[in-house]
């Protein structure tokens, strides 16, 4: 017998060393490949940038700095907050329970045939008890490591929030820009077809044109204005939307040209695996790991013995007897629980723990490779509107080449003034096809911003 106790005592501590190891990120997660060919040489990235780095716009600086200040922003900070004292409690756990519980009571015996005999009893107890739930082994140190986790999931909580609040804002930013740009030769169009207009009614009038080329061209002189309509629109529409974000009123937005926004000077990928230590989903998928790992570890604790102590202390004068003055009295009390049989209810949930941290590994897996494919998707995207936005250059400068042309022989040989609208119309279809590209270009630099995690602050 005097030999088991050593044996057990020692499988018990071997057996309960994993509780005390902290969580390490899996050696089988794949970074190698998930940008696939739009992988980029070099360590440096728009990744490693930080957001006033990448949106130099001063106008668009002083919206982002404004939404940064949001209700959004605020209740990150506040929810970080709860967490710092949810893990104080975590660390405070270690540390006894100590009550102060005064009491007292006055009684007396009272004989109707006496009447004297009004002596009361009158008895008081000052009493200090101590409490300290150790728990089983382990349990209190993985609760206050899953703590800490949960904090720093917060803190990333608020990252996310915040390079997605800047990616937002830049977006409906440069949206209006955009917008800005289409109405102007929105309406410049607007402008050529109502000289147009003019021109086939005085032609009409002088018996040179018919009523059915001036109703077809009006039909579309109209058409053209409620495209203008339609963006002035859109417009209000994206400062409203914007305002909202920013937690204000509708206002008008104040804006520099499409043109303001210069392309960072690094626009790579950097090596696939800094995205697990930059991007919030990502984190955010580990941190979930962790806490499935301390977890587990909770659930293997409940295995171990419990161990409960407690104390007291008081100064009374009952003792066996009302004595005056009063008496310390003191007790303790030390006890041990080794659970043996639950109906398997703990090896169940340890069980389902350890299928937990299986599949919030899996989930963390599938995070990376999601990541990996928005990065490919917006470096592809980045390249494809490179590549169309020099091929749209040349478009452009051609069909303004061709317009001079047909403006110099309609003045010279009187030809149809429809030449000279198609052409101007040619031109304009390719100068809207170029600001778009250029917004496409835009939007995928801002979604490689936000696909490399958001840039570093």
């Amino acid at each position: 017998m005097k030999k088991l106790f050593p044996i057990v005592l020692a499988v018990t501590l071997l057996s309960s060393c994993q509780l005390y190891k902290n969580y390490e990120r899996p050696a089988d997660i794949i970074t190698d490949g998930i940008y696939g060919d739009m992988q980029t040489a070099g360590d440096n990235s728009l990744g490693d940038l930080r957001w006033r780095d990448i949106f130099t716009d001063p106008k668009l600086q002083a919206l982002i700095e404004k939404g940064l200040q949001n209700s959004d922003m605020k209740n990150a900070d506040l929810r970080i907050k709860e967490a710092d004292y949810a893990l104080k409690c975590a660390k405070l756990a270690y540390i006894p329970s100590f009550y102060f519980k005064p009491n007292g009571t006055v009684s007396q015996t009272w004989d109707p045939w006496n009447r004297n005999d009004y002596t009361a009893s009158k008895t008081y107890s000052l009493p200090v008890s101590m409490s300290w739930q150790v728990g089983s082994i382990g349990s209190l140190r993985n609760n206050k490591k899953k703590a800490e986790v949960s904090r720093e999931q917060l803190r990333n909580a608020k990252q996310a929030i915040q390079a997605q609040l800047v990616a937002s804002i830049a977006s409906m930013y440069y949206n209006l820009c955009m917008l800005d740009e289409q109405r102007l030769l929105t309406k410049q169009t607007e402008e050529n077809w109502g000289k147009y207009l003019k021109m086939q009614q005085q032609l009409m009038n002088a018996g040179q044109s018919n009523m059915a080329a001036v109703a077809s061209i009006e039909a579309t002189y109209y058409s053209i204005q409620t495209s203008v309509v339609s963006i002035d629109n859109n417009i209000h529409a994206f400062e409203n939307a914007l305002a909202t974000l920013l937690g204000e009123t509708q206002f008008h937005i104040d804006r520099n040209s499409l043109a303001s926004f210069q392309a960072p000077a690094i626009c790579s990928t950097g090596l696939p695996i800094t995205i697990l230590d930059r991007r919030p989903d990502v984190r955010d998928a580990e941190y979930k790991l962790a806490t499935a790992f301390y977890d587990k570890n909770i659930a293997l604790s409940s295995f171990f013995p419990q161990l409960n102590l407690s104390a007291t202390g008081q100064f009374t004068n009952l003792a066996g007897g009302v004595v005056n003055p009063g008496v310390f009295i003191g007790q303790a009390i030390g006890t041990l629980t080794q659970p043996l049989f639950e109906n398997g209810r703990i090896r169940a949930q340890y069980k389902i723990s350890q299928a937990e941290l299986e599949i919030a590994s899996n989930n963390f897996q599938q995070a990376v490779i999601k990541a990996g494919n928005e990065v490919n998707l917006a470096m592809d995207d980045i390249y494809v509107a490179r590549l169309m936005q020099g091929l749209i250059d040349k478009q452009v400068e051609a069909l303004s080449k061709a317009l001079d042309a047909t403006q110099k022989l309609y003045q010279n040989t009187g030809t149809n003034y429809l030449n000279v609208i198609t052409a101007q119309n040619s031109l304009l279809t390719a100068q809207m096809s170029q600001i778009s590209n250029r917004m496409d270009a835009i939007t995928a630099t801002i979604n490689l911003y936000q696909a490399l995690g958001g840039g570093v602050e």
